[in-house]
């Protein structure tokens, strides 16, 4: 079968094309396809109904290879399952799976583990008749005798809250929709605060709740600048509420004693555009976690009654090649997780005597991150550890003896043997002489001659870091000869601050150029080839996807672009939009010349022209808030208008879900090996070789 072309019977939907254009900076922007914003018309459904339908009709001769993949990935898993539990007080709490079943059950044990399980919350039975579920806020009150919850049953990321009184498993009557995933109890437990969402779907208003009450909720604090949006969290010490309004560059702290939940909460430090600053709570004072006068962040202490940045004092200085990344507050230990070369580590800081010190890992390239810790007196600091190769585990640390208690490593069912595959890190020289980590993963025997396939993997954007963390869904790529490449490109944080701010605003293009740098080295090097290079990457890395495939195209076999943020001129240009007033920080405003002109070359809508393209799937929600779901519809459609050769475009669009796609663990392992079983076809391999469990 010719993988290049579709079926002689399928023939791609046509969307009308409707005049529409806007007059910017005296430059008109057309848009052919404008309409398809319309989600209330009946045509703009049917249109996506159809493409689903084509893509659907394309993808049903791999339907075997469909099946045997998903086949794959749930049959790695430990279906039933549960994790590691974590103390608090006098119960323990955790999570477990239940073969057959989408979601997780949330449950807990009291004094010990022999004792019998109490289940707080099963995800299943709330799911049930509904095609989404997440849960957002999951808050005990003081006594742990009622829980807080809310859900969002659409993926617009609007949640309801409601609360269940534990010992009679009955909900009360408080009800809260439109809610973000902010919630706090006072420690007295008859009130609990929340942050509500505006018709942008920015958190913008605190409000308290009086437990039980019919009266209107009390507005405490309302953000009116809408590039800010508002968080709030609780010490580990449950001594303040801290309520943090932030933007991508600028923050601000207020507080409230937890006991005292109608007092009012008290401003930290004025906001001062671009200084970022964040508290948290140990015996007589308080840590400043800070950007001020330090590009990669400083760690400061103030007492308790003195919060003012004049009280300030530096207690960690500033590195530059060292990002100080979070601190975490124990009675006598500070955690400082630190991110250099690429690494996270965990530095302690003891409150007394001792000097700072590290941990120490396994792997030259790995992965970690801070787990569940909510004793302030715990003797235990909990991570996740992980690799490329390594299943992740759930790892106390011990403070005293400094010893590394494994409480639960992921198991992955299938003979996964991690010695039989081999991890690496290279660097690649970009356009201006900077040198961009590439870390990979293979099969080892996978020839190294330019004839393996490979799937390269980037995002880019607004300092997140993508780190070398272990997939048990990757193996099914890995043992069909599939090599598989991170590009830690910047506009990430991989490598600090500064490698963030290199590749935003009126830098960004550095983030596409840092991606094509990476291909053509791998394919220098001889790990792959251009025609058997796929690459992938979802939201701003959709948008990566978008840059990198209209620029180079010749460079990439295939594309799979996740919900990708691809229509920037006219998105930044609609305030009317969830998020775009604060996105200003990330792209910029196109209201100003110099950023829509700069936006406007390289936006993948925008530059899309008459050229040969690779295959592409194009993915997207219904229900997106984050990147609206006209933006993948539109771009397909402009991409196969002016697509010069026969390769495959195809928009799959979930109609029941929003930004992440779908909810359930067995719908979220359909979605990949679909994904997958479109890669595997337009790269050849898919029959030419069979993973360990192939059949």
């Amino acid at each position: 079968m010719n993988l290049s072309k579709e079926p002689d019977a399928l023939r791609p939907p046509v969307p009308a094309r409707k005049s529409h254009g806007i007059q910017v900076h005296g430059q008109t922007l057309e848009d052919a396809y404008f309409w398809l914003r319309e989600r209330a018309n009946p045509e703009v459904i049917q249109y996506l109904n159809d493409e689903n339908a084509y893509t659907q009709g394309i993808m049903n001769p791999h339907q075997a290879l469909i099946e045997r993949l998903n086949q794959e990935l749930v049959g790695r898993i430990k279906e039933t399952d549960q994790n590691a539990p974590v103390q608090r007080g006098h119960f323990w709490y955790y999570s477990r799976t239940v073969q057959g079943l989408n979601y997780p059950i949330y449950c807990r044990k009291k004094e010990t583990l022999a004792a019998p399980e109490e289940i707080l919350l099963d995800l299943n039975a709330l799911a049930a008749g509904k095609d989404y579920l997440q849960l957002g806020a999951f808050k005990l009150s003081p006594d742990q005798r009622l829980l807080a919850y809310s859900l969002d049953t659409d993926g617009s990321e609007r949640f309801t809250i409601q609360v269940l009184n534990l010992e009679t498993q009955t909900l009360l009557a408080d009800n809260i929709p439109g809610t973000c995933r902010s919630l706090e109890w006072s420690e007295d437990g008859r009130y609990f605060f929340y942050t509500l969402l505006d018709e942008a779907r920015r958190p913008y208003r605190l409000y308290r709740h009086a437990l039980g009450s019919a009266e209107p909720d009390v507005l405490i604090y309302e953000e009116t600048d809408e590039s800010f949006n508002l968080a709030l969290s609780k010490t580990r010490d449950r001594a303040y509420l801290v309520l943090t309004t932030a933007s991508s560059i600028t923050s601000e702290v207020r507080l409230l004693g937890a006991s005292d939940p109608l007092g009012h909460f008290k401003l930290a430090e004025e906001r001062r555009r671009g200084v970022e600053y964040y508290l948290d709570h140990q015996g007589p004072r308080f840590l400043v976690l800070t950007n001020d006068e330090a590009r990669n962040f400083r760690l400061m202490q103030t007492p308790e009654d003195s919060l003012g940045r004049a009280h300030w004092r530096e207690l960690v200085g500033h590195r530059p090649a060292v990002k100080l990344e979070t601190v975490e507050c124990f009675r006598s230990f500070l955690v400082l997780e630190e991110r250099e070369n690429g690494l996270t580590h965990f530095r302690l800081l003891p409150v007394e005597g001792s000097a700072s010190y590290r941990m120490h890992f396994p792997e030259p390239v790995y992965a970690v991150s801070p787990g569940p810790n909510p004793e302030y007196d715990s003797p235990f600091y909990r991570f996740n550890y992980t690799s490329l190769v390594a299943p992740p585990s759930t790892v106390d640390y011990e403070f005293q003896s400094r010893q590394q208690i494994l409480r639960k490593q992921t198991e992955v069912l299938g003979g996964y043997r991690p010695e039989d595959y081999k991890a690496e890190r290279l660097f690649a020289r970009s356009h201006d002489g900077v040198e961009v980590p590439v870390s990979l993963v293979y099969k080892k025997g996978t020839p190294l001659d330019g004839s393996a396939p490979m799937l390269l993997y980037g995002y880019g954007s607004y300092g997140i870091s993508i780190d070398p963390e272990f997939s048990s869904t990757r193996i099914s790529l890995l043992d069909r000869g599939v090599i598989f490449a991170i590009a830690h490109i910047r506009g990430g944080g991989d490598l600090g601050r500064p490698w963030y701010e290199e590749g935003k605003w009126l830098k960004k293009k550095n983030t596409f150029l840092d991606f094509i740098a990476c291909a053509e080295t791998l394919i220098e090097k001889k790990y792959t080839s251009a025609n058997r290079l796929a690459i992938m990457g979802g939201s701003a890395g959709g948008m990566l996807m978008g840059a990198v495939t209209t620029q180079r195209p010749e460079l990439f076999c295939a594309v799979v672009a996740k919900v990708p943020f691809v229509d920037v001129v006219n998105t930044m240009l609609d305030k009317s939009l969830p998020l775009t007033v604060g996105e200003y920080e990330e792209w910029g405003n196109p209201e100003e010349k110099n950023y829509f002109d700069y936006m406007r070359s390289y936006s993948p809508y925008d530059q899309t022209s008459r050229q040969k393209y690779p295959h592409i799937l194009i993915t997207g929600g219904l229900y997106d808030p984050r990147v609206q779901y006209w933006e993948p519809a539109k771009w397909c459609a402009r991409l196969r208008e002016n697509n010069l050769g026969d390769s495959l475009i195809l928009l799959k669009m979930n109609m029941q879900a929003g930004h992440g796609g779908a909810s359930g663990r067995y719908d979220y392992l359909r979605e990949i090996a679909f994904e997958y079983a479109f890669l595997l076809t337009r790269l050849g391999c898919a029959e030419t070789a069979r993973s360990k469990q192939g059949a």
